[in-house]
């Protein structure tokens, strides 16, 4: 069966800009990236404190650029000092939201349950999470990167119903190559993200595993991404430091076109 999902680059931010520097970057991707091609979607991920800015002073709401934060609380409201609801999103607006990420599971001690929740609230309210997963070079190095990445995903999303492919993304990110300048092979993404996809047709069926997109990320940059868009399995990518240059984004997201 041909791959014809819509390809998907999604820059993660991380915790960087200020206001003034999230509208400067903002505007200028909104230059950078004036159409996307066709087969192809753009989505960037501020933190939090930047999103409104960005959308409305920046522009992006107005570009076909999408919008999606990095982190959400699972619970509707009420005394959560620091989070931010489904519902806040939504109303900036926010269409993807990125969670599970190798640094939340790891710097705040988030576990597969959380993940699981955070997954669950977005879908219900709307908004697409970008489910992350991923091993370290200890767990690649003993062989067991395979049934690691599979076992995120079981747990992370245990119990979830979609009614369609449009409402979930994987980002597979191998822990030993985001932000360090290594990066895996194409081959090495299309293995895990092969067991990926063997995965969601366990959890969801053939019909709507075949389309729910896979992203590679893990200094994903212009000079390599073509070539992890070549494998069967790989959809896109979701990109860290590249995303914070606007020329450096919008060169990936024209190979992703092409």
């Amino acid at each position: 069966m041909p791959n014809t999902r819509t390809r998907l680059i999604a820059g993660n931010w991380k915790m960087n800009n200020d206001l003034d520097q999230a509208y400067e970057l903002a505007t200028e991707l909104v230059k950078a990236i004036p159409e996307v091609p066709a087969g192809v979607e753009v989505c960037v991920c501020p933190p939090t404190v930047d999103l409104r800015v960005v959308s409305c002073r920046g522009g992006i709401k107005e570009s076909p650029i999408k919008l999606g934060a990095q982190n959400v609380y699972w619970e509707e409201s009420g005394a959560y000092t620091g989070e931010t609801s489904v519902a806040m999103l939504k109303s900036v607006p926010v269409e993807y939201c990125i969670i599970g990420h190798s640094e939340r599971r790891d710097y705040f001690k988030e576990t597969d349950e959380d993940e699981n929740k955070k997954a669950k609230a977005l879908i219900a309210g709307g908004i697409v999470p970008i489910f992350c997963c991923g091993e370290s070079l200890e767990t690649r190095e003993a062989g067991e990167h395979v049934s690691f990445v599979t076992s995120q995903i079981k747990a992370g999303l245990a119990g979830i119903e979609l009614s369609s492919a449009d409402q979930l993304v994987i980002a597979y990110e191998p822990i030993w190559a985001i932000g360090t300048g290594k990066t895996a092979t194409a081959d090495d993404a299309q293995e895990v993200c092969g067991a990926i996809r063997a995965t969601l047709v366990e959890l969801f069926g053939e019909e709507i595993a075949s389309g729910i997109r896979v992203l590679y990320g893990g200094s994903a940059k212009p000079e390599n991404i073509a070539g992890f868009l070549e494998k069967e399995d790989v959809d896109g990518a979701l990109v860290g430091g590249a995303s914070l240059k606007a020329d450096s984004f919008a060169a990936m997201v024209e190979k992703a076109g092409e």
